[in-house]
């Protein structure tokens, strides 16, 4: 029995112990502490009037600048780094150059402001966030979206792509057979498009949402290239 009472209180106080962690979201704690003075952005926006380095440029000027044998220990580095700066910052501990102490100075302590606890999670999810390769992954992205012709933008925002084709219908009719059937009609495009509609194509049950996100420009975009398509087609005939 005795042995029965010392195994409930064991295993009760492990789940109430469990149950009462406090769960720290870094990212959040990052955006309430530090985002008054620092830009979060990735890639960072920059300003003339800015109290503080973009956390990017933060993140990427520390990662560098600590020596470490492995990716394991420049985090652990890193992270320790945070937790001692945030609360005793000085110009000796900082990483930065002369140029940029001189423009920003030393970030004030932060002591009374954020736990240790609080700290730990702001820094391991800065240093997890903004990762150069990460960041090379956006540029890229970036890169190739801005190389995309601005119709194509419009359906992707749209997600156009989901419900048609351009030549095989699909749960909805393909941009050739629309392109077709409106010829030069390019306002019904439009409006079909702004204010979505529903029945006007026999065969097909899928309803047209309104699409009144989508500005001026882009709507008249993306009914230039429907109509295109007739002419795409002549040209193969």
């Amino acid at each position: 029995m005795a042995f029965f009472c010392f195994f409930v209180l064991f295993f009760t106080g492990c789940f109430s112990s469990k149950e009462t962690r406090t769960f720290y979201d870094g990212e959040k704690l990052l955006k309430k502490k530090c985002s008054l003075c620092h830009n979060l952005d990735m890639p960072p926006k920059t300003s003339p009037n800015e109290k503080a380095p973009p956390m990017m440029a933060v993140v990427f000027h520390v990662r560098d600048a600590i020596k470490a044998a492995t990716p394991t220990e420049n985090r652990e580095k890193f992270v320790a780094f945070v937790k001692d700066y945030a609360i005793e910052p000085s110009a000796e501990k900082s990483f930065c150059d002369e140029k940029s102490l001189k423009s920003y100075g030393v970030m004030p302590s932060q002591k009374g402001r954020v736990t240790k606890e609080e700290l730990e999670a702001i820094a391991k999810y800065m240093y997890d966030h903004y990762d150069p390769k990460k960041f090379l992954e956006l540029m890229r992205q970036k890169a190739e979206w801005e190389r995309l012709p601005f119709y194509e933008k419009v359906l992707r925002k749209g997600n156009c792509l989901s419900c048609h084709d351009v030549k095989k219908d699909k749960i909805a009719p393909s941009f050739e057979r629309i392109a077709k059937r409106y010829l030069n009609d390019k306002e019904k495009i439009i409006e079909s498009v702004k204010k979505g509609s529903r029945k006007k194509w026999k065969g097909f049950k899928a309803v047209m949402p309104p699409f009144g996100n989508l500005s001026s420009k882009e709507l008249d975009a993306l009914a230039d290239w429907i109509l295109s398509l007739n002419k795409k087609e002549d040209k193969e005939d």
